[in-house]
């Protein structure tokens, strides 16, 4: 995998960059893993907006990615690395031995023909899942659980990975990509190595209409309306005043909407950087 420019035919595409695909080896998906995606544009069941500058962009298929590896002890086949439009790491076509077909997030260094297996019992391979506890200190995870059985929910977006640190107890000690520091339960199932697609962070976006194809809407910044449209508009030449705000007079910007300490802070032992 590396990044691809382009020709720069136009001022838009100077900037464009790719991520070569040939790690992908399909080019279309698994039909019976598919589901179809409502799109919402922002609005919520009654059709008010209620996320603004959301609608167009691509058409896209929800792909059924196993998040929980629950099929312990059956080895499976990689059949096929492939793209998917809903997230930016690769996924892996697992061919399972009793027939079973399932997605899985593709960890780096996953190839066509190898073989993965999900349970205790599973070596410390790139794309094996087991229970923390039967994880050495110091390997590097992903599709980290945060509840037994409930599928994974961290470290699941392209390049990320996390670091088992210590086991205490019921609790293990985990440092996140954002330099957090957290205690998970002991049986929370994790998945060996980091994950794929290490490159897409280096991707730049190049052109307006791009960002258009992922479903975003342009932005007016309030400060270039007048008074009558935005609490932030008007005033003489560019005006720097006032806490930034809603066109409905609401704070923005990391306006604080936690109540307190929530049951989970109990876990967090260092905080992510600042």
């Amino acid at each position: 995998m590396g990044i691809r420019t382009v020709k720069p035919t136009s001022a838009a595409r100077r900037y464009l960059t790719y991520v070569t695909n040939e790690d992908i080896t399909k080019d279309t998906p698994e039909k019976s893993l598919l589901l179809p995606k409502r799109r919402t544009n922002g609005r919520n069941g009654a059709g008010r907006i209620t996320v603004r500058h959301r609608g167009g962009g691509a058409k896209r298929m929800l792909r059924q990615v196993d998040f929980r590896r629950d099929k312990l002890g059956i080895p499976a086949r990689v059949a096929a690395i492939e793209y998917d439009p809903g997230r930016s790491a690769r996924l892996a076509l697992l061919f399972y031995r009793d027939g079973e077909k399932r997605y899985i997030i593709a960890p780096h260094g996953l190839t066509v023909g190898d073989t993965v297996m999900s349970g205790p019992q599973a070596d410390i391979l790139p794309g094996n899942a087991l229970p923390i506890r039967n994880i050495p200190l110091g390997t590097l995870v992903h599709n980290v659980e945060l509840h037994p059985g409930r599928g994974a929910q961290i470290c699941r977006s392209a390049g990320a990975q996390a670091q088992l640190l210590a086991k205490e107890g019921e609790r293990a000690t985990l440092k996140l990509p954002s330099g957090e520091v957290r205690l998970v339960a002991i049986e929370c199932m994790a998945t060996v190595g980091q994950v794929g697609n290490l490159d897409h962070e280096n991707v730049s976006v190049g052109k307006a209409g791009r960002v258009r194809w992922k479903g975003f809407r342009p932005t007016v910044r309030g400060t270039v309306m007048n008074p009558v449209d935005h609490p932030m508009g008007g005033g003489e030449g560019k005006g720097k005043g006032n806490h930034p705000m809603t066109p409905w007079g609401k704070p923005t910007k990391g306006y604080k909407t936690r109540r307190g300490a929530r049951p989970t802070d109990a876990y967090i032992i260092t905080r992510r950087k600042k």
